[in-house]
């Protein structure tokens, strides 16, 4: 009878943080932005090395960024810094092969976006448990509800989409070094345009599993986002926790 192979002790996040975020409108970065007190990149790897079988971080950053150094985890030990890309999946690439010769092809390994400051605990061990029966990798998210439109370029709506079946796409998402490593090149060099990892597994073959998260893992793209979050966290510590 074959064996089931265990699931790996520990892992490792790759978090891409080299983007601009001109959507916010902000003299910096977004993920340099205060969220109650924190910027948006340190209350994500506080997060995510609150969990403890995460035990290393590799952040990709801009090689001109200036803002790292103020970090409250600059200096720690369990985050690594890589030089980012200009879109998202150069700057994972980057990171994975850092990684050549450090882990097994086999290892799995997650992504995460710098700015989805809000994961759960419960979302991490979610991920970590579901792998056990699922070799394309795990994909949090949550399932859509609202009615769905497709529109023209002007915006007017030619067509209500089926919802049934359809998810939002969250992250972390997790799949194994060196198949999400292949992904990623053979999308590059082929010129697909992918959005996260999952769409690059996807090309290539792949049927990743999505996983239901918390409603709470929202990504803060635009200026409303920062008061959504900031009332989940008011939600959780109360007034007082919180700062300007």
């Amino acid at each position: 009878m074959n064996s089931v192979p265990a699931i790996q002790s520990h892992f490792i996040v790759v978090v891409p943080a080299a983007g601009v975020g001109s959507r916010m409108g902000a003299d910096r970065p977004k993920q340099y932005l205060t969220l109650a007190g924190k910027t948006l990149l340190d209350r994500t790897l506080h997060a995510l090395l609150a969990h403890p079988r995460i035990d290393k971080l590799l952040v990709a950053i801009d090689s001109d960024d200036k803002y790292w150094a103020q970090s409250e985890f600059c200096h720690d030990r369990r985050v690594s810094v890589v030089e980012g890309g200009s879109e998202r999946c150069y700057s994972v690439l980057n990171a994975l092969r850092s990684l050549e010769g450090k882990i097994e092809q086999q290892d799995w390994v997650m992504v995460h976006d710098v700015v989805r400051p809000l994961i759960q605990l419960t979302d991490l061990d979610s991920l970590i448990n579901g792998l056990a029966g699922c070799e394309d990798g795990l994909v949090l998210g949550m399932p859509v509800h609202d009615t769905m439109k497709r529109t023209d370029v002007s915006g007017r709506v030619v067509a209500t989409v089926n919802r049934d079946l359809l998810w939002h796409a969250f992250t972390p998402q997790i799949f194994r070094l060196g198949q999400l490593r292949s992904a990623l090149e053979r999308c590059l060099s082929e010129r697909v345009r992918v959005t996260d990892e999952s769409s690059a597994m996807e090309y290539c073959g792949f049927n990743p599993v999505m996983l239901q998260g918390s409603v709470t893992n929202i990504k803060i793209t635009r200026p409303d986002d920062l008061q959504l979050a900031e009332r989940f966290i008011k939600s959780v510590q109360g007034p007082k926790d919180v700062t300007d």
